[in-house]
């Protein structure tokens, strides 16, 4: 019975532990040195400047073809781009994954938020900007103030993106 005990207790432990690293808001802080200067390969071979997206909240969802919460969440991502962009919302997908495996993808499921694809730079991006432990799905939410906002690991919810439409 201690046992038992015990083991309910470090099962609610790490529980608690996870529920905290996915849904506390991050602390607001500047995105990285060089960040709005960064520049991203779009599927179709053009090139994608980050500061053409500041002054207004940009959600970057970082996913992969292969990851099956990532491919989930998208058509929600998308929706989300698709009803707040009017109101000032962006969105860019960072594809942690191989150009011709997200054209691929994009090809069957169309996406109307903009996609770069850089598997290494996207990983060190996501590192960057808090996600310790490499994951996928990953959001952030950079504020018009260019301010890290939101970070949100595991797949987004509907509950998540409505809280986020305060951000400005």
């Amino acid at each position: 019975m201690v046992l038992a005990i015990g083991a309910g207790a470090a099962a609610a432990g790490v529980g608690l532990a996870v529920w905290r690293n996915t849904h506390l808001a991050a602390p607001v802080v500047e995105p990285f040195a060089g960040f709005w200067s960064q520049q991203w390969t779009t599927t179709d071979g053009n090139m994608l400047p980050m500061a053409g997206f500041s002054g207004k909240p940009l959600l970057i969802n970082f996913w992969a073809s292969w990851c099956a919460p990532c491919v989930e969440e998208l058509p929600m991502v998308d929706a989300f781009f698709t009803a707040h962009q009017a109101a000032g919302w962006q969105v860019l997908g960072l594809a942690a994954d191989k150009p011709k495996n997200v054209q691929e993808f994009l090809q069957k499921a169309p996406l109307h938020f903009p996609v770069a694809v850089d598997a290494m730079l996207a990983t060190q991006w996501a590192r960057q900007l808090g996600n310790i432990s490499g994951g996928l799905p990953f959001s952030v939410v950079i504020n018009s103030a260019g301010e890290v906002a939101q970070r949100k690991m595991g797949k987004l919810t509907d509950a998540d993106l409505a809280a986020w439409l305060n951000i400005k």
